[in-house]
């Protein structure tokens, strides 16, 4: 058995272990270290595992990750998105669908102080979706627009997923963070615009159940929803004004965070707590599927797989954008079986060599990768972000109608992908103002 077929042996091993539902870290790193030692010694897989996950845990860069998720739990755990959502209600419920436009602005906003799909959904879905299915908005429309609303979180930064691609990639942190500015903005307003046309079309989705609201009570609605507009600042501006690097960025929007929470006299202990176990727990889990993730790039390159690949690729892809549609086709599929992290992590160590081999852009190509991500948060059968809104409603709507509700997002998806492959500035020009 050749390198080459121990490669390809031990990336179908992966693949089968996570269908067995093995912890996909497990999987990762066991069919690693088992390879590297089959393909040099089970001295060299062992100085692997002692050294390349210190190695990677080690880098500077990844501090800012349990930041950012330090500042999202403490927004959330102290109650500052909580007025995003009624302010955005009584700003833009005059709207066909106001209330899921709303909603997807309101999770636009929560995506920038969170960084984490899943938990947008789920604090959108808590606020947003009892008081759209009061107002009689259709079960799949309702649901469905938290669900799809709540991928934001993966491109708006802070962004997780951007800040692992960057170290994965070797790409500057900050172009990529600022690079989902964009990108998250269009996403939103693609998403505002077909709910609008929909409810428009078919007022019976999205009953105008009340009154305008009066200029006084939206203006007192906006004042209260000044903490989020801050930790916007606190993190893009440091890092679009240089003043940051993106590790100090999330740590002044950590610091900001537990300030404004301070100030407005709700940072309990109990609050502190819960926020500070939360952004542990993600950062264990993060690292522990990374790690994994190192161990397989290892595994793979010493297999002379990524090399080979790359050739192949590089032989009858004449045209790049064929390499971008063939590695588009390979994330959607994934995306229905894999979570975001893993299927990244996954994929990566693969990919990478064939994009860097035709030149191809790795900020634009890693906010392809991001979106793609985020698509297969709404896919069956392991769309998430679905199944984390139907752990809310429970068995009030349906799992069946919370997918069919998405389809419609998807569609708008489609539109948003065509967009940004097809116009690769929309994802540059404003990190290409930063310099590089």
């Amino acid at each position: 058995m050749t390198s080459l077929q121990i490669g390809f042996a031990g990336l179908g091993a992966v693949f089968v272990l996570i269908a067995l539902r093995v912890p996909i870290g497990v999987a990762l790193g066991g069919v690693s270290v088992v390879g590297i030692a089959v393909l040099r010694s089970p001295q060299a897989a062992l100085g692997a595992l002692g050294a390349l996950p210190f190695d990677f845990a080690a880098h500077w860069s990844l501090s800012a990750v349990p930041m950012f998720l330090l500042m999202g739990a403490v927004a959330y755990h102290t109650g500052m998105t909580g007025s995003l959502f009624r302010a955005a209600r009584l700003w833009l419920g005059f709207l066909p669908g106001g209330l899921a436009v709303a909603t997807n602005f309101a999770a636009a906003g929560f995506a920038a102080a969170s960084g984490s799909s899943m938990a947008t959904a789920a604090a959108m879905g808590r606020l947003a979706i009892p008081e759209m299915l009061r107002a009689r908005y259709e079960p799949g429309l309702a649901t469905a627009v938290v669900a799809a609303s709540g991928t934001l979180g993966s491109l708006i930064p802070p962004s997780i997923l951007m800040v692992l691609y960057g170290i994965f990639a070797e790409q500057p942190i900050g172009r990529l963070l600022i690079a989902g500015i964009v990108p998250g903005l269009l996403t939103a307003a693609v998403y505002a615009a077909m709910i609008i046309l929909r409810c428009w079309l078919n007022p019976a989705l999205a009953p105008r159940a009340e009154e305008p609201a009066g200029w006084a009570e939206r203006l007192a609605a906006l004042r209260q929803v000044w903490p989020i507009p801050v930790l916007v600042l606190a993190v893009i501006g440091s890092l679009y004004g240089g003043v940051a690097t993106p590790t100090e960025a999330a740590a002044v929007g950590a610091l900001a965070a537990c300030g404004i929470a301070a100030l407005q006299g709700r940072m309990s202990r109990a609050a502190m707590g819960a926020a500070v176990m939360e952004a542990l727990e993600g950062t264990a889990s993060i690292f522990f599927i990374a790690i994994g993730a190192v161990l397989l790039s290892r595994f793979l390159a010493l297999s002379g797989m990524p090399g080979f690949l790359a050739g192949l690729m590089g032989s009858w892809a004449v045209d790049p954008l064929l390499v971008v549609i063939g590695a588009s086709l390979i994330y959607l599929f994934l995306g229905c079986f894999l979570d975001p992290l893993g299927l990244m992590l996954l994929t990566l160590p693969v990919l990478l060599p064939m994009f860097q081999a035709l030149n191809l852009d790795l900020v634009w190509i890693g906010v392809l990768v991001i979106k793609y991500l985020e698509i297969g948060l709404l896919t069956p059968p392991v769309g998430m972000n679905a199944y984390v809104v139907s752990g809310i409603v429970g068995k009030e709507v349906p799992l069946p109608t919370i997918f069919r509700g998405l389809l419609w997002f998807l569609a708008a998806e489609a539109v948003i992908m065509a967009l940004l492959i097809a116009y690769p500035q929309i994802s540059l020009w404003l990190p290409d103002l930063m310099g590089r």
